[in-house]
């Protein structure tokens, strides 16, 4: 699929048709045919095009003779057991007058811009276009996150409910989610410290300014993320620690019942063999004295297994 945008005189950006000079093109999963046209209206390889369409390509800077291509990890939102993952995706500058991002799948940050929540945005301004989407990313790591603190916290209050395996593989999902946002941030910084000695692209005092700001943010990102690591590895442990407590609490009362219950068992196997047991045996309540007695001795154990708490 391919959209085509141009800020206008009131910093807006609209939908254009065609392709025409510093337009903003957005590729998502783009066919081989809208490759072919953009590669061949804009000038630009269409291999490096191609090369964003692969989910596993690290965030780097790739520069040939006229095109730079940038390619930065943005948070995403899976439909898969692993909610929140990452995604590249690629930032491609043509020559003087092209702006292209390329991607597999619809971005959120990519959104952002396109209905205008992103204020001050022009499409001729390339080089603060890349440093507006770069600090945009780092906040939407930071927006993922509270999300995933908010899960962090629902985990814990379940914690006293472990009939189920689902809170287990929930921990699991989201240890999982932050170890790619923190490898995906840690790659963006490495990006950002790049861009920001200048060799990259152009850029301004204000650029600098706004490119420090991105750099901060991401910063601060990977900081809550490692923060929110370290508390759900404590969670982890914790249910480590609740589920062998109740397994040890189940096999104690287990044990307990079984020997309380034993008592009975072993009084009337006695009296059932066939033994003479004296005047016992003929008198005329000897089932009922046998039965209180063995109730008796079974009370008095399990009293006793209360009181050292084993029961």
């Amino acid at each position: 699929m391919i959209r085509i945008y141009k800020s206008n005189k009131d910093s807006m950006i609209e939908k254009m048709d065609d392709i025409e000079k510093n337009c903003w093109i957005d590729l998502v999963s783009p066919t081989k045919e809208e490759i072919e046209e953009v590669s061949t209206k804009t000038g630009i390889d269409k291999d490096l095009i191609i090369k964003m369409l692969d989910e596993e390509e690290m965030p780097r800077v790739e520069i040939e003779e006229n095109s730079t291509l940038i390619v930065v990890d943005t948070p995403y939102i899976e439909d898969r057991d692993t909610k929140y993952s990452t995604l590249p995706f690629g930032i491609l500058l043509g020559g003087d007058s092209y702006f292209l991002t390329i991607s597999s799948k619809k971005l959120e940050i990519l959104k952002l811009f396109k209905r205008g929540r992103i204020k001050n945005v022009r499409t001729e301004m390339r080089s603060r276009f890349i440093i507006k989407l770069l600090y945009e990313n780092a906040k939407l790591y930071l927006k993922y996150l509270r999300k995933i603190d908010n899960e962090i916290d629902k985990t814990e209050k379940e914690l006293h409910n472990l009939s189920e395996n689902e809170e287990l593989i929930n921990v699991l999902n989201i240890e999982k989610s932050l170890v790619y946002f923190i490898t995906s941030l840690n790659e963006n910084k490495k990006l950002i410290d790049k861009i920001s000695k200048g060799n990259v692209i152009k850029m301004y005092e204000e650029d600098l300014d706004l490119l420090e700001d991105a750099s901060i943010e991401n910063e601060q990102a990977t900081q809550m993320a490692n923060i929110y690591r370290e508390i759900l590895g404590s969670v982890s442990g914790t249910y480590a620690t609740i589920i062998s407590n109740n397994l040890n609490t189940a096999m104690k009362i287990l044990t307990s019942i079984t020997i309380i219950f034993s008592v009975p068992t072993m009084i009337s196997s006695f009296m059932g063999m066939n033994v003479n047991l004296g005047e016992i045996s003929n008198m005329k309540y000897a089932f009922i004295i046998v039965l209180v007695f063995s109730l008796v001795i079974s009370i008095i154990i399990a009293f006793i297994f209360r009181k050292k708490k084993l029961l």
